[in-house]
């Protein structure tokens, strides 16, 4: 088996002649694309390391593509209405949708919907799994945060309507964007809004733990791989790297830029929707409404790389209109070449039957690694080994810190 290539997988709005394509990270060249539609925003996930899914923008499926296989198929997952957010947990069992304001939770050996979520009051707008994929958080556009925990969400006794262990309701306007940090149940969430805050809360307690004022609306969020630093996309392109080690750090405050790690990244031109960082820390990618995804040096905070695409990356404001909603999140994530169970997935979730047909697929020998994510390991110091029944997957989500994922990180 070679070995693991970090790479960039990005999707935009505009492009008619691939859906998503893959980036080598060191040289921006283009390495493979996967045809069929375009993906909706906050939907761009990798499930298992075997399969890479994204939602039709405007329509009420998923799109799904082998990533290995030469005669590529792209298969159709009906849902029950159109898909606002997708996310796959670490493991590799359970895949998360979320269809106007409710969830719906499936395990992906057998395809059977396991649970149907309905806490939040408007559309949901983002997903995301912790990287022990024992809890799951959503965000939405009544302004919660809503964590849940897997052991609760599936039980034997469907008469009991489930219950979330926690509810943040902090926020005064709509989630944009969220992400969790390592750690499992013990990990630390970050949450960004058009209230123009980011909040990191402890997800075992549900304990606000900082609060962070801007002076624009906040679109996307992501921690760096050792949690040493916040990384909050602005709706006026600016992004902003907000020190958690500063010796004044108080619960609440507002951020202004110094010596003390606080920083802002200027390149782009419009709303930074999506952010990833580097498995090594030190690298930090980004996508915007400006038609680009810029790839930034951390320490030197300079743009290294600018990628060109046809339309909006990442993350429509929650006021747009669905088909206004453009691309997804930026992950990264290493391709494993395990074998799971699909079809089922494809054939059996919510009842409906599945339709597929043939689209190009270009194969990359030896690559076993895309997906926009956001990581949360080390900036400064060197990540630290994968736990043995982890496997690699997304860091921001491809879907915020999916690093870690049965076997390896995701």
């Amino acid at each position: 088996m070679a070995a693991p290539l970090e790479v960039i997988v990005t999707s935009d709005s505009g492009s008619q002649l691939w859906n998503s394509t893959v980036f080598d990270l060191h040289s921006g060249s283009s390495l493979l694309s996967y045809r069929g539609g375009n993906s909706a925003a906050r939907t761009l996930t990798v499930l298992n390391g075997e399969y890479l899914l994204s939602a039709q923008l405007g329509k009420n499926f998923i799109n799904m593509w082998e990533i290995q296989r030469k005669d590529q198929l792209q298969q159709k997952m009906v849902c029950q209405g159109l898909v606002n957010c997708v996310t796959a947990s670490r493991n590799g069992l359970f895949l998360l949708a979320g269809v106007a304001e409710t969830v719906y939770l499936w395990e992906v050996s057998t395809g059977k919907l396991l649970s149907v979520l309905s806490r939040h009051y408007q559309d949901i707008t983002c997903l995301m799994f912790t990287d022990d994929s024992s809890h799951f958080v959503s965000g939405g556009k009544d302004n919660l945060a809503v964590v849940w925990s897997i052991s609760s969400v599936i039980q034997l006794d469907l008469s009991h309507t489930p219950e979330p262990r926690h509810v943040l309701s902090r926020h005064s306007l709509p989630i944009t964007d969220l992400h969790c940090g390592l750690m499992g149940a013990q990990a630390r969430v970050a949450t960004a809004s058009l209230d123009q805050t980011v909040k990191v809360w402890e997800l075992s307690s549900g304990e606000l733990l900082l609060s962070v004022l801007f002076d624009v609306e906040i679109m996307s969020v992501t921690f760096d791989p050792c949690e040493y630093f916040l990384f909050c996309g602005g709706s006026d392109g600016n992004i902003f790297q907000v020190s958690l080690c500063s010796q004044s750090l108080s619960r609440d405050k507002t951020f202004q830029s110094d010596n003390d790690g606080n920083q802002v990244f200027k390149g782009h031109r419009n709303l930074v929707t999506c952010l990833s960082v580097s498995m090594d820390g030190t690298l930090l990618l980004s996508g915007s409404h400006d038609e680009t995804a810029r790839l930034w040096d951390v320490q030197s905070k300079q743009s290294i790389r600018c990628l060109a695409h046809k339309g909006s990356i990442g993350y429509g404001t929650p006021n747009q209109q669905a088909e206004d909603i453009r691309a997804t999140p930026l992950n990264r994530q290493r391709w494993q070449t395990s074998r799971t169970p699909f079809a089922h997935l494809v054939n059996n979730a919510a009842g409906f039957p599945s339709r597929s047909h043939s689209c190009s697929f270009q194969v990359i020998s030896g690559c076993e690694h895309f997906d926009l994510l956001t990581a949360t390991r080390g900036l400064h110091a060197p990540p630290p080994p994968p736990p043995d029944d982890v496997t690699a997957l997304p860091t921001a989500h491809w879907s915020g810190d999916e690093r870690r994922h049965h076997g390896g990180s995701g």
